[in-house]
């Protein structure tokens, strides 16, 4: 099949990412894709080597006339089968420009609702296929309305080659750090906000590294409450088992580093992307139970679910995962358990397959590089 992805987002979202993942995972069940993208962005820079044909557009908004003009011409020279989008921006040219080529339009929803009202009444039914990056986000579009089979779940592609554990990367990170190579490492990925549980989580793995002196705790992210987690490490007596890298744009060398993995939110996810890279470099996870965050591990095997913001509950969850005999099982489980559920080549399986039903039941949609059926053909002389 084909495809053109149209994702103009030059930031460093989940959704980017996602977007990066799932063109790479359809490259390698070899179809072809083509991309619309910003210039320079992350997904520019990420697919750069890819075997992927870019177009370079930017929509300011869904009225951005440019980004039609950009999007129609890819979408003429590409002749795909589906348009594709991540991007809320995005959803309505993608519509509207589906409609006028008759290519079918797939689109991903990475935030729970509401959308504006009337997208969100709209779009999950004009779409060809709308896709939910978990069934928590699915039962959000459900309760506000929208038909059952309008709404499919999707999980994020998770590349397992890029999370692949190199002990020898994991020395070169510590040694960095100032962290023995015998330490246990609990880390944390993401954006430093309170929603996300890293006070929580501080406290927990503080109060943890006081019972267990091989402990420290890799902080890699950035946000508006990064100061306030490096002021409140600041002058305490466990200070020095507090790491503050920053942000990193390749995240995937620092999974080596680390030897369970904490993804401690107390407002809702949708998803959990560290969640799954982390468990396919072979790390437990301790992870919060809320949202869509439980879908992306197997409790008690590969990880464990904790109740939102109890500190106590995750102290003794980390202080539990330092023993070696509970932690080392549940990173071999947790390998094996990405592999089956959300590698690429299984997710681009599944995409594939629920695309071709869409059009087996909506078979007036025939993707652009084939002859309009209402076109007349000229008689020969």
């Amino acid at each position: 099949m084909k495809f053109l992805l149209v994702g103009t987002n030059p930031e460093n979202t989940g959704a980017a990412t996602h977007f990066v993942a799932l063109a790479q995972a359809l490259v390698e069940a070899g179809h072809e894709v083509s991309v619309v993208n910003s210039p320079a962005g992350l997904i520019e820079n990420e697919l750069a080597h890819a075997d992927v044909r870019m177009y370079r557009a930017t929509f300011r908004n869904a009225l951005d006339l440019r980004g039609y003009v950009k999007v129609l011409i890819a979408a003429k020279q590409s002749t795909p089968d589906w348009l594709v989008g991540n991007f809320g921006k995005e959803y309505w040219p993608l519509i509207i420009l589906g409609r006028l080529l008759r290519i079918p339009v797939a689109l991903f929803r990475h935030r729970v609702p509401p959308m504006k009202r009337l997208s969100g009444y709209l779009l999950p039914r004009l779409a060809h296929r709308f896709f939910a990056v978990s069934n928590d986000a699915r039962r959000s579009y459900l309760e506000r309305g929208v038909p059952p089979e309008r709404v499919q779940v999707l999980y994020n592609p998770v590349n397992m080659a890029l999370c692949q554990r190199d002990p020898g990367k994991r020395s070169a990170i510590l040694r960095t750090l100032g962290i023995a190579d015998d330490a246990i490492v609990l880390g944390y990925c993401g954006r430093m906000h309170h929603g996300k549980g890293i006070f929580t989580l501080f406290e927990a793995v503080t109060a943890a590294m006081a019972q267990e002196p091989r402990l420290h705790c890799l902080w890699l992210g950035t946000g508006p409450d990064a100061q306030a987690l490096r002021d409140r490490a600041a002058g305490h007596p466990m200070e020095k088992r507090h790491h503050f890298p920053g942000w990193i744009n390749n995240i995937h060398p620092y999974y080596s580093a680390m030897s369970m993995l904490a993804f401690p939110s107390i407002a809702p996810e949708t998803f959990g992307r560290a969640s799954v890279e982390a468990q396919a470099a072979g790390i437990p996870v301790l992870a919060s139970d809320v949202g869509g965050v439980p879908e992306t591990l197997n409790p008690g095997v590969t990880g464990v679910l904790l109740p939102p913001g109890d500190v106590g509950a995750w102290r003794a969850a980390i202080v539990d995962m330092c023993d070696a005999s509970r932690r080392l099982p549940m990173g071999a489980a947790a390998q094996e358990y990405v592999r089956e559920h959300f590698s690429t080549s299984v997710i681009a399986t599944e995409f594939v397959r629920t695309l071709k039903s869409s059009l087996a039941l909506n078979p007036g949609m025939t993707g652009g590089h084939r002859p309009n059926p209402r076109r007349k053909r000229r008689s020969p002389n």
